[in-house]
């Protein structure tokens, strides 16, 4: 990181600079940024349902009404943005991955990869092993409240380890794989990992 850039961004208290990864700047607001419009829900609970299919002995469907019944859990973390600013201690409320596979039919041997299907045909990868850690949701409010549509509501998939485009907004399908393949912004240059702490933002040249 630049001086320049430093003393134009960086608002990281000294005590938490070892939370944040290279390249990154501490951000006060939570910005917005995505992919395609807004979608707006004139009746969820009618509207909106998850999917699940693929690697899988067979598929499944939730509705809101029983998505939301699902037990929950809170976790604090904190987010990186692969344009360079970084959120603390953000709060999530929702249903942890792990908790999640327990309620759908068993994953085949070879489930190994994660694609998360989003409204606007948007799409991010993950490996199964990122989302079987203890901080990956399927997560439907922030501080408290629920989502707001331009952070993702009704749900979002929060993958804090990788850049957050990894968390996907408006998530609608799961898709369990055996052999990776790219996502949306995987396709147009970004990186497939997206680990934050090796600075992996774009594919190798």
């Amino acid at each position: 990181m630049s001086e320049l850039f430093k003393k134009k961004y960086d608002r990281t208290p000294s005590d938490k600079r070892d939370r944040v990864p290279p390249g990154q700047y501490v951000a006060e607001k939570f910005p917005v940024l995505h992919y395609g419009d807004v979608p707006t829900y004139h009746d969820v609970e009618n509207e909106w349902d998850l999917r699940v299919w693929g690697e899988i002995e067979a598929p499944a469907r939730f509705s809101f009404a029983e998505f939301r019944a699902l037990p929950t859990m809170t976790i604090t973390t904190d987010i990186h943005c692969v344009n360079r600013w970084s959120k603390l201690d953000t709060r999530w409320e929702g249903v942890q991955f792990r908790e999640f596979l327990q309620h759908i039919p068993p994953l085949k041997p070879s489930a190994r990869y994660v694609m998360a299907h989003c409204e606007h045909g948007f799409t991010t990868n993950v490996p199964l092993d990122v989302l079987l850690e203890d901080d990956a949701l399927l997560a439907y409010k922030y501080e408290g409240e629920e989502l707001t549509p331009e952070h993702g509501y009704p749900l979002r998939l929060l993958t804090p380890r990788k850049y957050f485009w990894k968390s996907a907004k408006w998530l609608r399908g799961i898709e369990f794989m055996a052999e990776d393949r790219p996502g949306f912004w995987e396709r147009y240059g970004y990186n497939n990992n997206a680990d934050p702490w090796k600075e992996e933002r774009y594919a190798e040249e």
